[in-house]
């Protein structure tokens, strides 16, 4: 069978700091994606899903394997997005033309963004995803949905489940969306759009 494992993080867990603190990354990081990763191991064991990649599993499963499988792609994409926050971590490239025809401008883009991840209700997940022909897309996907499931292409995530920000935040979601752009790695957004 196939073990899934907890991914290792790119960063010192004091690097994000202070957009998200060491100890939320413990917890979100170390506790949450930890138990999700547990659970899909037990839950695929001896199942049509024990040697199917992630991707496959979350396109194919329902209920509480898709749940886990799920939740681990969407915040193995989370944490590897970012990096330490820094005056040099500006949107440029393919992305940012994209994202300038589609939206506009990118402070427009980032107002949109951030108005589906405030107005998303309950728990879930704000994207950016390309379809098939490139178009950029926002959505908003609830619990532990992907939008790979729509045959969409995710480029940059917003995690919106209280655990993701309230030790930090409390329950001021807005802020802390507002504050994630200061640690997106754009490199990584760029070459998640760049590669087909």
């Amino acid at each position: 069978m196939k073990e899934f494992e907890l991914i290792t993080l790119p960063y010192e867990p004091t690097a994000l700091e202070p957009v998200i603190s060491a100890k939320t990354l413990e917890f979100h990081h170390g506790k949450h994606l930890q138990g999700y990763v547990n659970n899909l191991n037990a839950a695929i064991s001896g199942s049509e899903f024990e040697n199917m990649e992630l991707i496959d599993i979350v396109k194919n499963a329902a209920g509480g394997i898709l749940n886990n499988a799920g939740q681990i792609l969407n915040h193995n994409l989370y944490f590897t997005q970012f990096c330490k926050p820094s005056e040099e971590n500006k949107i440029f490239g393919h992305i940012a033309d994209a994202i300038n025809t589609r939206f506009g401008s990118f402070d427009s883009f980032k107002k949109e963004f951030v108005q589906a991840g405030t107005t998303l209700f309950g728990s879930g997940w704000v994207w950016l995803s390309a379809t098939t022909d490139g178009t950029l897309m926002i959505t908003q996907e609830p619990n532990a949905a992907n939008p790979v499931q729509k045959n969409f292409r995710p480029l940059l995530t917003f995690d919106v489940w209280e655990h993701a920000y309230y030790l930090d935040y409390q329950n001021r979601r807005a802020d802390h969306l507002n504050a994630l752009w200061q640690i997106i790695d754009w490199k990584v957004i760029e070459q998640r759009y760049t590669t087909k």
